[in-house]
């Protein structure tokens, strides 16, 4: 059957599926194997053992939601940006202040021009994470022009 399809193998790849809130495994395969049968077996097992878990203390499965920033948090090296992500927050804050004396549709449109151009900069150096936050405040324009 091969170590990657053997059932230590297969309940690990299922097991992976399943930290989805949705995740599903499809197995493909002529016939059903020794290893794909210990594998659904245990997968069954474990989720009954689960279901039972989060019945008795009251637990309701539900997807985690992280930003960006928090992500990236974890990535990387403590105190090794903590400078720049003060920056990007004091950035954020003038954004946003800026954002409210647009009045006009020319100016709203102006300043997603400018935005989308140091998102694209802000992507060509790699800068994932800031080029992000102008992204969702063109986004946040585009619905206020919609609106005016």
């Amino acid at each position: 059957e091969g170590f990657l399809r053997s059932d230590r193998s297969l309940i690990q790849t299922i097991g992976r599926a399943a930290r989805n809130l949705n995740g599903r495994a499809i197995l493909y395969a002529d016939r059903i194997t020794g290893s794909m049968e210990r594998a659904i077996g245990e997968t069954e097992r474990r989720r009954e053992k689960q279901i039972a878990f989060n019945l008795e203390h009251g637990i309701t499965p539900k997807g985690v939601f992280k930003d960006v920033a928090d992500i990236m948090e974890g990535a990387t090296v403590p105190g090794s940006r903590s400078k720049k992500r003060k920056g990007m927050a004091k950035a954020a804050e003038e954004n946003a202040r800026y954002e409210n004396e647009l009045r006009s549709p020319s100016e709203i449109n102006k300043r997603i021009r400018q935005l989308e151009e140091k998102m694209y900069q802000l992507a060509r150096d790699l800068e994932f994470e800031a080029a992000a936050q102008m992204r969702d405040e063109i986004g946040k324009l585009r619905e206020r022009l919609l609106a005016v």
